[in-house]
C-alpha cells in the first residue's frame, strides 16, 4: 500500500469536508486528485463512475422513492396511521406507540428515513401535541422511529449495500479458513431486515412506555374499541395490502426488488385514483419533483463514492485495516463493538448512503476474515448508520421533525437520547446474535 496515495485521498476528502464542500464534491475531487497523482488516465474515473449507475438493481431506488411519495399523496400513509392509532387504544403512551407502529408500516413502503419521518410526523406530532404530549418529546420519538424506514424492508440503504457488496468476493484466506460463503442478494437483505426492525421497534416501544408512565401520557381511550378497529381496518384495507403486495412478491420470488417497486407505483396509482379517489394532478406532479431531486442527489453520491471505494480496494486499505484489527484482538465481540462504535460516529457526520458506499469495501473484507455472513454484516451496518438519522449534527430526521413540530433541534436531540441508547443496545444484540438476521432468510429457503 502506497501511503502517499492514501494521504492524498483522505487528506483532500477531509479538507474539502471541513471547508463545507458537499459530500459528492469531496469524494469526486479526492478521487480525481488521487488518479492524477498516480498518472492514471482520468477517463478511467469516468468509466468506473458511469458503470456504477448502470446496474439493474439500482433502478429500484427512484421507483421506491416515487412509490413512497405517491402513497402519501394517495392517502395510504394516513390510513396506516389511523390503523396504528386504533390498535394503540388504552396503552400508556399509546399515541407515541402508534407513531412507532406507523413508521414501521410506512417504512415497509418508502424505504427512506426522512420520508418516513415526514409522512408520519405530519399526522402524529400535531395529534400528540393536542393530547398533552410535550412537542419536543413528540418530535423526538417520531425522528427516532423514522429510522425504521431504512431497516424495515424495502430499504434504499440495503439496495445500495447490496450493489456495493455483490462486487466484493471473499478473500481467498477467508474461503480457505471457513469454506464458501453465502451469496449476497438484495431480496435476502430485505428478508433479513424484518426481525432486526422488529427488535429495534420493541426497544423504542419499551423506552416510550417507561417515559410515558413517568410523564403521565395516558392512552387514547379507556379500552380497546373493536368497532373502531374494524372500521379503520375496513377503511384502510387497501393501504394494508400495499406492504404485503410489495414484500410478498419479493419473498415469494414472483418479482425482483426492482420490479416490486414498479408494481408498488402501479398499485398506488390504482388505489389513489379509482379507490381512494384522493390522488390529484398537482400532488402527483410534486411527487415527481421530489423523486427527481432525491434520486439525483443519491446518484451523484453513488457516482463519486464508487470511484473512491475502488481506489481503497486497489490500494488494499481494507486488507491492512483487517490485519491491524486482527492483530489487536481476534475476539469477535470486541471487533463488532469497535465497528459499531465507528459506524455510530460516522453516521453522525456523513450521509447514510455515502457512508455505506465508502465503508462497505473496507468493512466487508474484515468480517469475511472472521467468517461472518455478508447479509448479517449488511444488516448491522445499515442499522448502525440509521441511528445517524436521529443524532446531531447531521440528523436529517431531527430537522424534519423540528420543521413539523416547531421544537428546536437542541430540545429534540436531548429528548431523543434515550431512544438512541435503546437503538444502540438493540444493534449490539443484532450483531452478537446473527440468528436474528439470518433465521428468516434460511426459513424461506435463501
Amino acid at each position: 500500500m502506497d501511503s502517499t496515495i492514501i494521504y492524498i485521498l483522505f487528506g483532500v476528502f477531509f479538507l474539502l469536508l471541513v471547508m463545507g464542500a458537499p459530500i459528492t464534491v469531496s469524494l469526486g475531487v479526492a478521487a480525481l486528485a488521487t488518479y492524477l497523482s498516480i498518472d492514471e488516465n482520468p477517463m478511467a474515473f469516468v468509466q468506473i463512475a458511469f458503470t456504477s449507475v448502470g446496474s439493474f438493481p439500482l433502478m429500484a431506488l427512484p421507483a421506491f422513492i416515487l412509490a413512497g411519495a405517491l402513497m402519501e399523496a394517495a392517502g395510504i400513509s394516513r390510513r396506516l396511521v389511523d390503523i396504528a392509532e386504533a390498535f394503540a387504544g388504552p396503552v400508556t403512551g399509546g399515541l407515541a406507540a402508534a407513531t412507532v407502529f406507523a413508521c414501521m408500516f410506512f417504512g415497509a413502503i418508502s424505504g427512506s428515513g426522512p420520508a418516513t419521518t415526514a409522512a408520519v410526523g405530519m399526522l402524529m406530532i400535531p395529534a400528540m401535541a393536542n393530547r398533552g404530549y410535550d412537542r419536543g418529546y413528540a418530535s423526538a420519538i417520531t425522528a427516532s422511529s423514522g429510522g425504521l424506514g431504512v431497516v424495515i424492508p424495502p430499504s434504499i440503504p440495503m439496495v445500495i449495500f447490496g450493489i456495493s457488496g455483490m462486487g466484493l468476493q471473499p478473500p481467498p484466506e477467508a474461503v480457505a479458513m471457513y469454506g464458501d460463503f453465502q451469496t449476497l442478494s438484495i431480496p435476502k437483505l430485505f428478508i433479513a431486515g424484518v426481525m432486526p426492525g422488529i427488535v429495534i421497534a420493541s426497544f423504542l416501544l419499551l423506552i416510550n412506555y417507561v417515559i410515558s408512565k413517568k410523564r403521565g401520557y395516558r392512552g387514547l381511550t379507556n379500552s380497546w374499541s373493536w368497532t373502531h378497529i374494524r372500521a379503520t381496518l375496513k377503511k384502510g384495507v387497501w393501504s394494508m395490502l400495499a406492504p404485503f403486495i410489495i414484500l410478498g412478491g419479493i419473498y415469494s420470488g414472483l418479482f425482483t426488488p426492482t420490479e416490486s417497486a414498479i408494481v408498488a407505483i402501479v398499485y398506488t396509482l390504482i388505489v389513489g385514483i379509482f379507490l381512494h379517489k384522493e390522488l390529484k394532478w398537482k400532488p402527483t406532479l410534486r411527487t415527481l419533483e421530489t423523486t427527481t431531486w432525491i434520486t439525483g442527489r443519491v446518484l451523484l453520491i453513488l457516482f463519486t463514492a464508487t470511484v473512491f471505494g475502488r481506489l481503497l480496494v486497489e490500494q488494499r486499505v481494507p486488507a491492512h485495516i483487517a490485519e491491524s484489527m486482527l492483530a489487536m484482538t481476534d475476539n469477535l465481540y470486541l471487533i463488532w463493538a469497535m465497528i459499531i462504535v465507528f459506524l455510530l460516529f460516522v453516521g453522525m457526520f456523513m450521509e447514510t448512503l455515502a457512508a455505506i458506499m465508502i465503508l462497505t469495501p473496507v468493512l466487508l473484507p474484515i468480517m469475511y476474515m472472521l467468517g461472518m455472513d455478508p447479509v448479517h454484516v449488511g444488516i448491522v451496518i445499515v442499522c448502525a448508520l440509521a441511528i445517524g438519522f436521529q443524532t446531531p449534527p447531521l440528523g436529517e430526521n431531527l430537522f424534519v421533525a423540528s420543521g413539523i413540530g416547531g421544537a428546536s433541534i437542541e430540545e429534540i436531540s436531548v429528548k431523543a437520547l434515550p431512544f438512541a441508547a435503546g437503538s444502540v443496545a438493540a444493534i449490539f444484540l443484532i450483531a452478537y446474535v446473527p440468528e436474528i438476521s439470518l433465521w428468516l432468510p434460511r426459513l424461506m429457503g435463501y
